[in-house]
């Protein structure tokens, strides 16, 4: 009888070991779902909070929420970036500055001549800066502030982060907001010298072989370049990240924009849950 029953028992756990890896494997993933993983952008106002751990890809602010400014943050939100899970074609780790023009405002950052902050003269395709508020010290201010986002906010950042210091590994998200320094009157100048910012930043990341794209409304968009990104602009063809307000739904439809420019894709759009940016990749 005790015969019986052990080999009764033996027999159980043999058909339990079994059915195990069958059964685990049938066991839904916890958050399973049949959309896209998501992606978060961070920047300063996440300093010191806790980020979720299940993001696809981070975006990370260099700037303060000035085009002049750092993050305090940026180290640590690297690393939060770097241990995004992937799950999507997006890059894990992308960045975004703040872009202005505060042409004409008297400000110490405003250029003086085309020599640039790593003491190059660089070639403007304006022509010379001579300090005053003109396409050219416009362009050159473009250019000044993202060479000192690579050099003097990123850099550092990523080697503290142990992430790639190289600018030409990432994607550099130009954030194109009307809350930011701009010339709004809505003439002609201004659109094109707002438009010479952009597209002196967008030239010193080329150059060292960063990637370029445009996050904005298209409503900002219009408010601050107008129609003046001419057919030969090296804004022409860039990539887009757009705003699709509060739900993953409305992000998805978002991916249908228009692009901001002639040659352009909307690959990402962004969302805002529960305090958090979230974005969709709609390739």
């Amino acid at each position: 009888m005790k015969k019986n029953i052990f080999v009764s028992i033996f027999i159980s756990l043999v058909t339990l070991l079994l059915l195990a890896p069958s059964v685990m494997a049938a066991r839904p993933v916890a958050g399973d779902t049949t959309t896209k993983p998501l992606g978060i952008d961070v920047s300063w106002p996440q300093c010191g909070k806790q980020l979720p751990t299940n993001h696809a890809f981070g975006i990370v602010g260099v700037n303060g929420g000035l085009a002049t400014t750092t993050n305090p943050c940026l180290k640590d939100q690297l690393v939060w970036a770097k241990k995004s899970i992937g799950g999507t074609v997006q890059d894990k780790i992308q960045l975004y500055v703040n872009t202005a023009n505060p042409g004409g405002l008297n400000t110490a950052s405003w250029p003086k001549n085309n020599i640039d902050p790593a003491d190059t003269s660089v070639s403007n395709p304006y022509g010379v800066c001579d300090g005053k508020d003109t396409l050219p010290c416009a362009w050159q201010y473009g250019w000044n502030r993202a060479l000192e986002d690579v050099r003097d906010r990123f850099q550092p950042a990523a080697t503290q982060a142990i992430v790639s210091t190289s600018p030409a590994s990432y994607i550099w998200w130009l954030d194109v907001e009307t809350e930011n320094t701009w010339k709004l009157s809505g003439t002609s100048f201004d659109y094109e010298s707002n438009t010479a910012v952009l597209e002196g930043m967008t030239a010193y990341f080329k150059t060292v072989n960063g990637r370029v794209g445009i996050y904005a409304t298209g409503s900002q968009w219009a408010q601050i370049v107008g129609n003046a990104v001419g057919p030969n602009s090296n804004l022409i063809g860039l990539n887009n990240w757009r705003p699709g307000g509060a739900s993953l739904s409305t992000a998805k439809q978002a991916c249908s924009a228009t692009p901001l420019t002639t040659g352009g894709n909307v690959v990402l759009t962004q969302f805002i849950s529960k305090g958090l940016d979230y974005n969709y990749s709609c390739v």
